[in-house]
């Protein structure tokens, strides 16, 4: 069985998690490198605490105590507006202080986000797959679903 922990952005904090947790059924998304047969099991669900990410500092570490395994930075901290500019320092912290691999990204990314998103100077495509690869590779139709 795999434990998941996922942070999420502190402006979607009222975010119920639905396409999180239907991607993970799913296995789209960032959640599609787990294999369909391969138990999961969410340990914590939480905010980053908000810019510059107070919580990041020990959110993980409550995460990795109740089992978690790997943890998953929510795709709305990839494709909110602004995208959240310290995801590279959270994932860089997370995984050298508590030592659990770090996946950016949870449900596929809207197609109406990434509509928008390609046509912003500053989110390149090639900076974020070598980030959020998985993000990007699902099929158009998809990611149409999770608008």
């Amino acid at each position: 069985m795999k434990r998941i922990g996922i942070i999420i952005c502190a402006r979607y904090r009222d975010c119920g998690g639905g396409k999180c947790f239907r991607a993970l059924r799913e296995r789209r998304g960032a959640f599609s490198i787990y294999p369909a047969g391969e138990s999961v099991e969410i340990i914590g669900y939480s905010t980053c605490g908000g810019c510059p990410g107070g919580n990041v500092e020990h959110v993980p570490e409550e995460m990795k105590k109740n089992g978690a395994e790997v943890i998953h930075l929510a795709t709305g901290l990839v494709v909110g507006y602004p995208p959240c500019p310290y995801i590279r320092q959270f994932k860089t912290f997370i995984e050298t202080a508590y030592g659990l691999p770090v996946v950016v990204g949870t449900h596929p990314i809207p197609q109406k986000y990434m509509n928008a998103h390609k046509r912003l100077p500053f989110w390149r495509e090639g900076d974020m797959k070598e980030l959020a690869g998985p993000l990007l590779n699902e099929d158009p139709e998809i990611m149409a679903a999770y608008n």
